[in-house]
């Protein structure tokens, strides 16, 4: 009787469904746990950490003071540090040792150093320990001592309050200098290279007008003019950054005078409250996707990265998608289903699978070498030797990742045209529409969820893609934005920054692997939300087509 329910049980097809069911939750917990591990790595590193000021008995230097912040623990066995001759009690098997972060790195030598518990006094968190943040060298920590003003200590009752209130008046002067330089000075350099390109372009045209070469030199002479008051007014600014010091105590107790110029920020962990804690995580957010990256992308923000990574994609979708359409099309609406055909559809397909990289060595050999190199001799002969479109840019990479993608659009959308039922059509034609009004009218818009399917792969796999980028524009820092003030606004030509290829940089060439760490689960995490945002507004739209054509279909 067992058995038979058993027989009847597994011809119900039941095992089947529990054994789909169970693979698909595992694999939703290993998505989520992936997710959730790079989120809590990532973006833990935002909050502010209390600091530490503990005494440690080195091994070799004896008794030394060590400030910092502890950003990781690990146990290993007693017998690793018998081994480097370090010598404790032999009552547990294993000790724990922390990862400090010391900073300080311009006087230290170092910012990270792992120390033993056992030869630590017991920890410290003095209110008074500042954390200060700045543009080159990593964080600083230790004991504001003075506040100097052109080199004479500032009289104050409350030093930290006066550090707030000059490093306040630094970051607005810091505003003005970066307005000065990104948007009026590099709106003159950008006008007097138009100008020079102009000018070489009437010596390469033989133009005997002189009045055209009299009319450049005068708007020549005038930004000349008007570069020379920015630059005084830019002089001005930087000596107003210079003005002030501030003296800080360090680990090992020497006090060093630094400049207000260099800071970016600072804060007291150990001083704030929760409330507080919870403003400036925030705060450090923000910055992280909404400003440029410092010190060889291991500081600062990734804005860069996530504004060329998302320009990127769109200007992909605009080149794939009517070339993936017009190709499924003719493929399933125009073509004699034949042997050639067939042939066609297995090209596409297994184009489907050809390693990413040998499409970025079509796209800098054909786009870059070859197409933009005829550019530049036919329509930029004024700029050469340098090359306008015969280097890598946003929009060869954009169209390499449309030739990589285009295999699943035309996949996808042929599937899509091959549901729709043949009576639909021929009664379109029977009620005499032409055959492109049928195909206009009615079968396109009724595949168009199925394209927009094809786009939502497309878009997974491109915004994540990095070996082609890498030969045909992608770049470690861009100094300019694609898209910016100056005609045409939006540059083709320039180079730009990929999320995926930063965290390729901060992960793998970063000089100081320990500080770069934290940054790089916090930008895979930020790539993995940028692509579910493209998707989930594609599949949203998808939808909507999809309610607005269902009454085609019964």
């Amino acid at each position: 009787m067992v058995t038979t329910d058993i027989k009847s049980w597994f011809r119900s097809g039941a095992p089947g469904i529990w054994l789909t069911a169970s693979a698909v939750s595992m694999c939703l917990i290993l998505v989520f746990g992936v997710l959730a591990m790079t989120a809590l790595r990532g973006l833990g590193y935002f909050w502010p950490a209390p600091v530490v000021d503990v005494t440690y008995q080195d091994p070799e230097r004896g008794h030394i003071t060590l400030i910092g912040e502890i950003q990781g623990e690990e146990q290993i066995p007693l017998s690793r540090l018998h081994d480097i001759g370090v010598s404790l009690p032999d009552s547990e098997p294993v000790v724990t040792r922390y990862l400090v972060k010391t900073g300080n790195r311009d006087a230290l030598g170092f910012d990270f150093r792992w120390v033993i518990e056992p030869l630590l006094s017991p920890l410290d968190y003095p209110r008074d320990i500042a954390v200060i943040e700045r543009q080159e060298w990593g964080n600083q920590y230790g004991y504001i001592r003075a506040i100097k003003e052109n080199g004479q200590p500032v009289a104050t009752d409350d030093l930290w309050r006066e550090f707030q209130q000059r490093m306040a008046r630094v970051q607005a002067l810091h505003e003005q200098v970066r307005r000065l330089e990104k948007h009026d000075i590099g709106k003159i350099n950008y006008q007097l290279e138009q100008l020079r390109l102009a000018e070489r372009r009437l010596e390469l045209a033989g133009t005997n007008d002189d009045q055209q070469f009299i009319e450049i030199a005068a708007q020549r002479r005038a930004l000349h003019a008007e570069f020379g008051r920015l630059e005084e007014r830019l002089r001005a600014l930087k000596n107003e950054l210079a003005r002030d010091t501030y003296t800080l105590e360090i680990m090992d107790g020497r006090r060093l005078d630094y400049p207000f110029a260099k800071v970016v920020n600072a804060h007291r962990p150990n001083a704030m409250g929760l409330a507080n804690k919870i403003v400036r995580y925030f705060a450090k957010l923000w910055e992280f996707v909404s400003t440029e990256p410092r010190e060889a992308n291991t500081e600062g923000g990734i804005f860069p990265a996530i504004f060329g990574t998302v320009l990127m994609v769109f200007l992909m979708s605009i080149f794939v998608t009517p070339l993936g359409i017009v190709a499924a099309v003719y493929l399933r609406e125009y073509a004699t289903q034949g042997p050639l055909t067939r042939l066609i559809r297995i090209a596409v397909n297994n184009l489907a699978g050809v390693p990413s990289i040998v499409y970025g060595l079509f796209g800098l050999g054909f786009f870059v070498y070859f197409l933009g190199g005829s550019i530049d001799r036919l329509f930029f002969p004024e700029a050469l030797p340098a090359p306008t479109f015969g280097t890598g840019g946003i929009l060869w990479a954009s169209l390499t990742l449309a030739i990589l993608t285009l295999p699943v659009v035309i996949v996808a959308t042929e599937e899509g045209l091959s549901r729709i039922p043949k009576s639909i059509r021929e009664g379109s034609l029977a009620l005499g529409a032409t055959k492109i009004e049928t195909l206009w009218r009615t079968v396109l818009p009724m595949a168009t969820p199925a394209m927009m399917t094809g786009l939502i792969l497309a878009v997974a796999r491109a915004a994540g893609e990095v070996a082609p980028l890498m030969l045909v524009g992608v770049v470690k820092l861009a100094p300019s934005l694609p898209l910016d003030g100056n005609f045409p606004f939006l540059h083709l030509d320039r180079k730009f920054m990929h999320l995926g290829f930063h965290i390729y940089d901060v992960g793998f060439q970063s000089p100081n692997v320990e500080a770069a760490r934290p940054l790089v689960y916090a930008t895979a995490f930020l790539l993995v939300l940028v692509i579910m945002t493209l998707n989930i507004a594609a599949i949203a739209m998808r939808n909507r087509l999809r309610e607005k054509y269902r009454h085609l279909e019964s």
